[in-house]
């Protein structure tokens, strides 16, 4: 399968289109006892077809491309999909989505891959898809707002660690190179005291407190999981709860919307600004800046984690012989 998705964009496009035909064709033939294996193979070739796109940094107009074909093969009132393909696919949308993309996707970027459900919610006459992409959607993300503001929450408590981790580096590092700067004077008065001091000289340096002791406390504080412990409960999605009640009150408002599905997202979007971060809690300005700093303190925690190279390793052992 991750072979067959590593093909050219148009080869997998064309791959991906008929893996979707396909399925829509052979689902009435299928045996009940083997539908599980089904329905695991639709959600491998989603996870596939988000990775895809990750790997193409979420361009916006990658990102496009792969709803249109998804919306027109499954969920567009003209598709040949069954309702049991429909169901799974809405069902498992978000949780695939949420596995590949909730590390780096902004909230700008999870709203362009619910419009869809937007519109064909808005528009569908079959009660069924309303009712799925309503509850598998739209309710899912309503109540995973909880869940997404203590990530959100955990991650600006990391952030501040870090800070306060990259200020005691700082730290020692200055206080390293003044001892460094000490220890090369005190090497050169050992070199002209070479005849009776020269042994009593070099020991002075361990009858103090070793210089680089504070060093002990970094193997440690490398090894702690400082956010794995976060994961147990599994990848959230940051959305912005009030854009996407936005966006579905203006679908559900148009004149060509069936009362009954008005009715239904004038529900959700009621439902969706209890979603909204708290500003006191959460300010806007430390949330930009989370999203978009989140990737380049990760990479910074990976280098401070790194092994010390030879050199640095030699100063840290004369420094605490």
């Amino acid at each position: 399968l991750s072979l067959s998705l590593s093909l050219p964009p148009s080869l997998k496009h064309l791959f991906l289109q008929t893996f979707w035909q396909t399925m829509n064709r052979e689902w009435p033939g299928i045996d009940r006892l083997r539908l599980d294996k089904f329905y695991m193979l639709m959600r491998m070739v989603l996870n596939e077809s988000l990775k895809a796109v990750k790997a193409r940094a979420w361009e916006e107009r990658q990102i496009k491309r792969l709803l249109e074909l998804l919306t027109t093969e499954i969920l567009h009132p003209d598709s040949q999909a069954p309702n049991g393909v429909k169901s799974h696919f809405t069902e498992i949308f978000l949780e695939e989505l949420a596995k590949v993309g909730a590390q780096e996707l902004t909230a700008d970027q999870t709203l362009l891959f619910v419009e869809p459900f937007c519109g064909i919610a808005a528009s569908t006459k079959d009660s069924l898809v309303l009712h799925n992409i309503t509850r598998g959607i739209f309710e899912t993300i309503v109540e995973q707002a909880p869940l997404a503001i203590e990530d959100l929450e955990n991650d600006l408590d990391m952030q501040g660690e870090d800070e306060e981790e990259g200020e005691d580096e700082e730290e020692e590092d200055e206080e390293e190179e003044d001892e460094d700067e000490e220890d090369e004077a005190e090497d050169e008065d050992e070199g002209e005291d070479e005849d009776e001091e020269g042994e009593s000289q070099q020991d002075l340096p361990s009858e103090r407190p070793p210089a680089g002791s504070t060093r002990g406390a970094d193997p440690g504080a490398g090894q702690e999981p400082a956010g794995d412990s976060g994961d147990s409960e599994g990848p959230v999605l940051q959305f912005d709860y009030e854009a996407v009640a936005n966006r579905l009150f203006e679908m559900a408002s148009r004149e060509s919307t069936p009362s009954l599905n008005r009715k239904r997202l004038y529900k959700v979007v009621r439902n969706a600004p209890s979603g909204i971060f708290p500003e006191d809690d959460v300010p806007e300005e430390a949330y930009r800046k989370l999203l978009e700093g989140k990737r380049e303190r990760k990479r910074k925690k990976q280098q401070r984690r790194q092994p010390r190279s030879p050199l640095q390793q030699q100063k840290g052992g004369r420094l605490g012989a």
